[in-house]
Formats: C-alpha cells, structure tokens, sequence
C-alpha cells in the first residue's frame, strides 16, 4: 500500500514538474517573443522617422534651389540637388536616409492628355511591354474616362461598358483624382500600374497635380524620354549624360543632338529645371540596409518660395531601389 502511495506521490510530481517545465518554456518564448516584437517595433520606428526627416531634407534643398536660382557662383559641396529623380544618400551615423527629388513637369499630365500627346503613353506602355492593341485600349479609355460626353473613341470605352460589368460603375467623365483611379480604366490591370518584379508601373510616370501638356526634358525620367516622338535609346542616353554637368542644356541643345528628329517631339517638351511648383519627393529610412528600410512617398506643391503644402501622402511605400 505504502509502495502504491509512494508511486502515486512520484507521477504528481514528475506531473507537477512536467507542468512547470511547459510554464516556465512558455513563458521564456512569449517574454523572448515581446522582446523581439519590441525591438522590430523600435527599429521600424527609427527607420520611419529617418523617412521623414529625408521629406523634410526634400523640402529644403527644393527651397534651397528657389533661393539660390539666380546665383552665378556656387559653393563646392552645395551644389542644389537635382530634380530628375536621382538618389542622394544622408548617412546620420546610426542608419540613414536616401532621397530623391522629382519635379511633376516631368511626367505625362494625365489630366492635360490630349489624342495627340496620347502617343507618349502608348509609346510608354509598348516600351513597358504591353501589346501595341491594348495600348490603344487603354489610351483611348483613359480619354473617354475623362472627357464629358458618352461618346467612345475607336478603342475607348464609356458607360455603356462600365455598366454592363459583373459589379457596374459609371465614368467619371472628368478629370481624374489620383493616380490609383486608373485601376478602373478598361484594360488597366494592377501590373500595368503598378509594375512587377522585373519592370515599373506607369504609375510612376504619371501625375494629376500638373496641367500642363508638355513634358520637361531636363527632368524628365528615361522611361518618358524614350517615350517622346523622334526619339532613340543614343539620344537619351546623351540627354542623361548631359544633366551631369552644371548646367542644363535645355530644349536647346536636345534640339541640336536631335537635328532632324526634334520637329517630331518638339510639340510635346518643355525645358528648365525649378521651375515647376509640384514635386514629389520619396524618401527611405533605414538602419543597415536600404532595401529593407522604410519609404515614404510625398507631393507638395509651393504657392510661394517658403510655402507649400503637401497634395499627397503614403506611407509606408516599396524601398527605393
């Protein structure tokens, strides 16, 4: 009986033991798992405020350049930041920031597309990889999508073709809003927009913060020039090359590089650079590694020389690259 007892007494405590053993796991991994939680919580805290301080540093160099626009000698090491979407890289010691500057004038004004400067974007989204039919789909939509009348172009649709869809909506028949409206266009699909792993959406050559028609050159990313009428990969890649030295050639010295071709785009460009008053700027904060911070995308637009205000705001966004 005793031997009974005593054997009983050993498995409530190899039971008792069993359990405080688990307890005392479990607690280690929860305590484990909160730390860690607060240290990823901490880190992803600092590389958001670095992403912001690189808006604001955005926002500086924009006035800096305002300010400074008219002046004959320039400082070596305070040269302004250019507008064409280049990285500047701010190291602050315990992570850092990487900016870059991106002047709206630029881009295709998706709001000022007309059937003639549609050829840009149909030359863009070809370029990007998309059938030349179902470019003229999604041109001739987009400018539909935004005219006042039910009438369709050729490849266009209206709301006749909205409507007749398995969950139905209407045109705008205005100007378009954001930039993320176009997922409603027919033949717009998310990879067209937004880009896959190996190519960019065209979301990141349009804007609706711009009226005018025309397309910066001396701004203007790669993607676009390559876009513009006239144009080939020697020619861009020069125009590139030329916004390394100190002055912008502008219109002018695209047209001579150009020679016979530049009638073709010359209706389509602009030049000259701080001249816009919309910009976006995108910024990544990070720790290590860049590619693993945070981003944040952000347009202002300045109604003077010190004041702006911000048209539009994401965060967090997809690292720059």
């Amino acid at each position: 009986m005793k031997n009974s007892q005593r054997g009983i007494a050993l498995l409530i405590v190899l039971w008792v033991m069993t359990i405080l053993t688990v307890m005392v796991f479990s607690f280690a991994a929860m305590t484990r798992a909160d730390s860690f939680g607060t240290l990823t919580f901490k880190e992803g805290m600092e590389k958001k405020l670095l992403a912001e301080a690189g808006i604001e540093r955005g926002i500086m160099e924009i006035i800096y350049r305002s300010v400074n626009r008219n002046q004959t000698v320039t400082l070596v090491g305070k040269e302004p930041w250019k507008l064409d979407g280049r990285s500047y890289t701010i190291d602050t010691g315990k992570g850092g920031y990487a900016v870059r500057l991106i002047d709206e004038s630029g881009k295709i004004s998706l709001n000022s597309l007309t059937d003639a400067s549609g050829i840009i974007l149909k030359n863009l989204l070809i370029n990007q990889g998309t059938p030349s039919e179902h470019a003229d789909v999604i041109v001739d939509s987009i400018l539909d999508w935004k005219d006042a009348d039910d009438l369709h172009r050729l490849n266009g649709a209206e709301n006749d073709y909205y409507l007749s869809l398995p969950k139905p909506y209407k045109a705008r028949n205005a100007d378009f809003e954001t930039l993320e409206e176009l997922i409603l266009v027919r033949g717009i699909t998310p990879e067209i927009l937004y880009g896959t792993g190996s190519r960019k959406g065209i979301i990141h050559f349009l804007t609706v913060h711009t009226r005018t028609g025309q397309i910066n050159i001396d701004v203007a990313p790669k993607e676009i020039l390559a876009a513009l009428p006239g144009m080939d990969a020697a020619l861009v890649d020069r125009i590139i090359a030329l916004r390394t030295s100190p002055e912008i050639g502008g219109a002018g010295a695209v047209k001579e590089m150009a020679g016979a071709a530049y009638p073709l785009m010359a209706p389509f460009v602009s030049s000259g650079q701080g001249d816009s008053a919309v910009y976006a700027i995108e910024a990544t904060g990070y720790k290590d590694d860049p590619k693993k911070g945070h981003s944040i995308l952000a347009k202002v637009t300045f109604d003077g020389p010190y004041q702006y205000r911000y048209v539009y705001y994401k965060s967090p966004l997809e690292p720059l690259q």
